[in-house]
């Protein structure tokens, strides 16, 4: 399947460039609604996904979208992703809480799968016009520079990201414990921001509970293939079919393994599915 890589960069540069930036800390009363609790979206967030949703579908004919608000409005859409037929995955403005808030920490995120398979990902730095994009088996670049994870470090050398929000409260304290084994955790609130921290190698792992496929599949293609390993705790693949985690991203697999112990030492009886 021969993807334009860049038109679809095009397109998101234009976006941000039309839609997201224009309204960036110009906010106005109305402009921001709750989907449910502390679950934000603004008129960006649905503007973006309007926009690229038929420009998307034009250039791949016989393609669907799946896009964060529409799913959100129908959740039924998500059935798309276990067809035949290629399936662009939209997330408009990824960290909608933060662009709110007027941090610049949003980014704008689309990835092309097929059958369960990731087949290409973008993802798009609005403020400082940087452009993450993968092909599965090219490698990961961040605009004209090969991307690449970082070297392997023992645990408690361990930086990266990982967020106590989706995880049941009765495990947070027992996680959060196990975590102060590691040299330092924290979160961005922008998946989009964490996945490129980790891909540029400047983070170690990112571990994450609340699995939709707007918010990962660009970023697991990304590192992926610039030589990283993520996988469910229990050692199941990622897929964008699969909604609940943990899902864990590391260096390499013995980091993943060490990882994985740590965090969740008995995988087998969290549910993942």
């Amino acid at each position: 399947m021969l993807i334009d890589t860049d038109r679809v960069s095009e397109l998101l540069r234009e976006t941000a460039e039309t839609i997201i930036l224009p309204r960036f800390r110009r906010l106005e009363e109305g402009d921001t609604q709750e989907k449910g609790p502390g679950d934000l979206v603004t008129v960006a967030d649905l503007e973006s996904e309007k926009f690229l949703t038929p420009a998307l579908s034009r250039l791949l004919p016989g393609s669907h979208v799946v896009g964060e608000e529409a799913a959100s409005a129908s959740p039924h859409l998500l059935d798309l992703l276990r067809g035949d037929d290629p399936v662009w995955i939209i997330d408009p403005v990824d960290g909608t809480a933060n662009f709110a808030e007027g941090s610049e920490m949003f980014a704008v995120m689309v990835a092309l799968a097929r059958r369960g398979e990731i087949l290409a990902g973008w993802i798009y730095d609005p403020i400082r016009d940087r452009m993450a994009v993968a092909e599965a088996g090219e490698g990961a670049y961040l605009d004209d520079r090969r991307m690449s994870v970082s070297r392997p470090q023992p645990l408690a050398d361990m930086i990266g990201t990982l967020s106590l929000k989706f995880v049941p409260t009765e495990e947070r304290p027992e996680i959060r414990a196990r975590a102060q084994n590691l040299r330092r955790f924290f979160s961005l609130g922008c998946a989009g921001h964490e996945y490129l921290q980790l891909t540029e190698g400047r983070t170690h792992f990112s571990v994450y509970r609340r699995i939709m496929p707007w918010d990962h599949a660009a970023g697991w293609l990304l590192h992926k293939e610039a030589g990283g390993v993520g996988a469910f705790a229990d050692g199941t693949p990622y897929a964008p079919t699969i909604h609940a985690g943990p899902l864990i991203m590391a260096s390499d697999p013995a980091s993943w393994d060490a990882l994985r112990d740590l965090l969740f030492p008995n995988p087998a009886s969290r549910a993942v599915g």
